[in-house]
């Protein structure tokens, strides 16, 4: 039995078109010194124009290469199975301020149109006034003691509840919007490394 050499592949990996991927860019490697020093700048795969935005490195092709090339050595595969190679163009655009304003203004008209047809779904200003006349003995069409505070602490609490202002955090603890977009990637992570490895498109019956 030959020396065993731990693998742990990396979720993901951003790279430029044309890239040589190296065994240490995909993987965490855990050997002697000897052994890293032998295989850890092991070309592994090669980004090309096919592969568009997105490629798969699966576990058992990068096993498989390996010890075709280091037969003397044991791999064993640890965490993750699949890379997903990330592929980046070499320029980037600049976000347009017109587009960015566009989309921001719709968002803006979006959250208030719901607030408001939420606010008159339950008849809110009748609440208020229904409240007001409980405790004052008075009727008004709008107590503004209540309305007010009512409107800043709406404000408050959706900063409080999404965990953010513009830039900053409260706490460590993510938003409820976070943990939707990291159920959503993951959910997409899992489709893009089912449907574009290689191993997967060859296993199909004809």
């Amino acid at each position: 039995m030959g020396e065993i050499v731990y693998l742990r592949m990396k979720k993901k990996l951003e790279v430029k078109q044309g890239t040589n991927i190296l065994l240490k860019d995909i993987a965490w490697i855990s050997g002697s010194e000897q052994v890293l020093q032998s295989i850890r700048d092991q070309h592994i795969y090669q980004v090309k124009e096919t592969d568009h935005n997105l490629a798969i490195l699966d576990s058992f092709m990068l096993v498989d290469q390996l010890v075709k090339k280091f037969p003397s050595f044991e791999f064993q595969q640890l965490g993750p199975s699949e890379t997903i190679i990330k592929i980046v163009k070499n320029s980037i655009k600049k976000p347009s301020i017109f587009l960015v304003s566009v989309i921001w203004l719709l968002l803006f008209i979006g959250a208030a149109m719901a607030i408001m047809n939420f606010h008159y779904d339950v008849s809110m200003q009748e609440v208020q006034q229904n409240l007001h006349y409980l405790l004052t003995g008075d009727k008004v069409t709008n107590p503004l003691w209540l309305q007010v505070p009512y409107s800043i602490g709406l404000g408050i609490g959706m900063i409080l509840f999404f965990n953010h202002l513009f830039k900053k955090r409260f706490n460590e603890e993510p938003s409820p919007l976070e943990i939707e977009m990291h159920k959503y990637q993951q959910e997409l992570d899992s489709y893009v490394t089912y449907h574009e490895n290689e191993l997967n498109k060859k296993d199909v019956i004809k």
